[in-house]
């Protein structure tokens, strides 16, 4: 019997050792798996809605679980957008499924603006369809009634390009 009580506490400091090195050698990166967090609907979010802080809820994703990529994690790329899709409780948001809120509605009067070296040309236009900063949308000159296709600037306006 005192043979086995002391194989035993040999293989249990062994064993012991073993792990410490173990974990000694373990790459940086495991530990941010632990860490790494992200935000999913705590309740349906249906299409056209807009996300709130109040809708999401931030899960820590278990040790070896790695997110997908195109994953929204943080509450800027989310907050204040709006669902292009419907998004479900306890599931991921890919970036695509959300968009920035409307900045134009459909019908809304605009300035459009041609600009080439020092010529700008503005005319009053009405919107055909709605659009975000970035987005190309088809305006109607309220003058002539030509159909127009411009980019959406930030301050509301809209570029036509050449």
């Amino acid at each position: 019997m005192p043979a086995t009580r002391s194989s035993s506490s040999a293989l249990r400091r062994t064993v012991i050792a073993a792990a410490m090195a173990t974990a000694a050698c373990v790459p940086a990166w495991t530990a941010a798996w632990a860490q790494e967090v992200v935000l999913i609907p705590n309740r349906v979010i249906y299409p056209g809605e807009t996300i709130s802080a109040g809708t999401l809820k931030e899960v820590t994703l278990v040790p070896g679980k790695v997110k997908p990529a195109a994953v929204a994690t943080t509450l800027p790329e989310l907050d204040g957008k709006v669902a292009r899709r419907t998004l479900l409780p306890g599931r991921y948001i890919p970036v695509s499924a959300v968009r920035s809120a409307w900045l134009l509605e459909q019908g809304a009067t605009v300035q459009v603006s041609f600009v080439a070296g020092g010529l700008t040309i503005s005319i009053a236009a009405v919107t055909l369809q709605p659009g975000s900063p970035g987005d190309v949308v088809k305006v109607r000159n309220i003058d002539s009634g030509k159909v127009l296709t411009g980019t959406v600037m930030e301050d509301g306006s809209v570029r036509v390009d050449a």
